[in-house]
């Protein structure tokens, strides 16, 4: 049963990696392997469970007869819920940006940025919206901004040509600002949540790896702007309010919207409870902002123009998913101890952070960023205090394999399109071709990622 629990975590791999071929949508393959292996695993539980845990279902019984009922009760209880949490704490906090994303969008709050790009020479817009880019997708996760970013970028731009640039240059510094702190991207938010990262240290040794990975690339592809750039500018849309809100009241509520996402690492800091929560705090509060400016809404029953809203949604809504299938399939796997066993061949035959963030690199290429982070995440647990300098210091916390998991697996996205969300959003979007993209983008990703991670060695 072991094998065959591996076997179907190693097919959705597989499936996840050929997504853009077979057409079959990732998140359904996550929850397939998810629900699938823990429904085997409960089958043949005893087996597991006394492998596994046997004192603590021991204590479970507390004399009672052990049948295959309290096994099932065990694992449900026990083992399965702690699972769902911290799928769910991931979920919560993706729902909340979300609603936080909407509600500013609706409000207006984003037009500051479709204003500041009002520039004529292209090589000014492309270092302008990589810089809004990466400063908004490390407050947000990468993908909501990648798609904000895409349909601002769509509607100012006619020429297409010019738009798979623009386009790409987005990809790279979403996925770059996202990596570079703890709330921009699930894989940070996993490892923050499991106490592997504390928040400033996990940005300060990322920002000089993230800012290289980011730079070289768009470096090289200004190179194939013309001088000026097409643009075209229509009339904002209608958001389905007539009070038409002030600038003081779009600015108030972005700065209650971002600030209160800057203030997440320090609700956690100090109160010690999930990050969803303070998400969540941050929602609640600009909800009620929200309802206060818009206190004359009228006409709720006008059509409302949500393009933004209606591509994050759906997007967003895939990611959950995605998220909570894959953190399934992976505990389901750990708790059959064959990730120990692989992990102990790691450290015998391989004994290296730096050579095994590559591997998760170039996995991430093809698989899905996530899925492979999770899976290299999930090898160790966070170790206690070890010597410095020891192998064992690598996981304890801050450790620098966290970090270079993070970092390669964010590179690795940037190299093939579809291997992260950001890249199919792209595809979708534009209608990008993925030999274009890495004719022209993805090989000089390569190469600053790999500057990138040499920089990182030489500062760890």
């Amino acid at each position: 049963m072991l094998i065959i629990i591996v076997s179907i975590l190693l097919l959705g791999y597989i499936l996840l990696a050929t997504s853009s071929f077979t057409k079959v949508n990732k998140a359904a393959v996550a929850m397939f392997a998810g629900t699938v292996g823990w429904v085997l695993y409960i089958c043949y539980g005893t087996d597991f469970v006394m492998s596994q845990h046997q004192q603590d279902y021991q204590e479970f019984l507390h004399g009672i007869v052990p049948t295959s009922t309290t096994v099932k009760y065990f694992i449900a209880q026990n083992i399965f819920i702690k699972y769902i949490g911290r799928g769910a704490e991931i979920v919560l906090f993706l729902l909340a940006t979300m609603n936080i994303v909407e509600i500013l969008d609706n409000n207006g709050c984003f037009d500051f940025i479709k204003a500041a790009m009002r520039v004529r020479k292209s090589r000014n817009l492309l270092w302008l919206m990589t810089l809004m880019t990466f400063i908004i997708s490390a407050n947000l996760d990468n993908f909501t901004t990648t798609t904000m970013m895409l349909v601002i970028m769509h509607s100012i731009i006619p020429n297409r040509k010019q738009r798979l640039i623009y386009g790409s240059a987005v990809i790279l510094a979403a996925n770059a600002g996202g990596a570079l702190t703890v709330i921009g991207d699930p894989v940070g938010l996993v490892l923050w949540n499991n106490g592997a990262v504390t928040a400033t240290d996990f940005s300060m040794s990322l920002l000089v790896p993230c800012l290289i990975s980011c730079v070289l690339p768009i470096l090289w592809l200004q190179r194939s702007l013309p001088e000026r750039v097409e643009m075209q500018w229509t009339a904002l849309p209608y958001r389905g309010d007539d009070t038409n809100l002030k600038r003081w009241q779009r600015l108030v509520m972005l700065i209650v919207g971002i600030g209160g996402l800057w203030f997440i690492p320090t609700f956690h800091n100090i109160t010690k409870l999930s990050p969803c929560l303070g998400a969540m705090c941050v929602l609640s509060v600009l909800w009620i902002v929200n309802e206060i400016m818009n206190r004359r809404l009228m006409d709720v029953d006008k059509m409302i123009d949500r393009r933004t809203p209606r591509a994050l949604q759906y997007g967003i809504i895939q990611m959950m998913l995605l998220v909570m299938g894959v953190i399934l399939a992976v505990g389901v796997v750990r708790e059959t101890g064959a990730l120990d066993m692989f992990a102990a061949w790691c450290d015998d035959n391989i004994h290296n952070v730096w050579i095994m963030g590559i591997v998760s690199g170039c996995m991430s290429m093809v698989v899905d960023t996530f899925a492979t982070s999770i899976g290299f995440i999930s090898l160790y647990p966070v170790a206690d205090v070890a010597p410095t300098g020891d192998y064992a210091s690598m996981f304890v916390q801050n450790g620098m394999y966290w970090k270079v998991i993070a970092y390669c697996s964010a590179v690795g996205g940037n190299i093939l399109l579809f291997g992260c969300a950001s890249g199919l959003a792209l595809i979708k979007m534009e209608n990008a071709r993925i030999g274009w993209y890495l004719r022209n983008v993805g090989w000089v990703a390569a190469l600053g990622g790999v500057a990138g991670l040499i920089s990182l060695w030489l500062i760890s």
